[in-house]
C-alpha cells in the first residue's frame, strides 16, 4: 500500500463548528468580535467556516470567551 496522500478527498477536511456554539450561546457576531478583540469580518470569515489557515492564536480566544474546548470549534471530517 502506497502511503501517499493523492487528492484532498483522500485525507479528509477540517470544518470550523463556530456558528453552532456561538448560536447555541445566544452571542451575536460582533459582541464577539469584540470580545475576542478581533475585527467583525475575520469572525464572520470563521463563523462561516471560510478560514483557508487557521490561526491557533485566534482559536484559543475564541475557546476562552466560549468557555470551550479546541476540539468543539474544529471538526475533522474524513
Amino acid at each position: 500500500m502506497n502511503d501517499s496522500i493523492y487528492t484532498l478527498k483522500d485525507y479528509g477536511k477540517v470544518d470550523i463548528n463556530l456558528k453552532q456554539i456561538i448560536d447555541d450561546k445566544k452571542i451575536s457576531r460582533s459582541k464577539l468580535s469584540n470580545m475576542v478583540a478581533l475585527s467583525y469580518d475575520l469572525v464572520n470569515r470563521y463563523y462561516n467556516n471560510r478560514v483557508s489557515r487557521v490561526d491557533l492564536d485566534v482559536i484559543a480566544r475564541f475557546c476562552y470567551i466560549l468557555n470551550c474546548n479546541v476540539n468543539d470549534i474544529l471538526k475533522y471530517k474524513k
